[in-house]
């Protein structure tokens, strides 16, 4: 299975730059389908951590108002060209992507 994470970075001056968009509904679970006129489940990303070798660079705790197939973009120092990010997230049903 393909990665719903797509991440692009830059390093300037020793300030690294990512911008990551993840493919996720983000249904808050007010929401009502126009076809069956039901609520929709909630279906939202609760966490997301990023990791510069073994180190936490940012964790975030999202919740329902965040917008389907949501960008983040932050910056860190102390990366060097070639090192390994590993973005990840969890949802409330259960559901990750590593």
């Amino acid at each position: 299975m393909a990665s719903s994470i797509r991440v692009k970075t830059s390093l300037r001056d020793g300030l690294t730059t990512v911008r990551a968009i993840i493919r996720h509904p983000m249904h808050t679970g007010y929401e009502v389908d126009k076809e069956t006129k039901k609520l929709i489940p909630a279906h939202y990303i609760e966490n997301v951590t990023v990791h510069h070798g073994d180190t936490v660079v940012l964790q975030c705790d999202w919740g329902r108002a965040i917008s389907a197939n949501p960008y983040l973009s932050f910056s860190f120092t102390g990366a060097r060209a070639g090192d390994k990010l590993r973005i990840s997230w969890s949802d409330n049903l259960g559901k990750s992507d590593l």
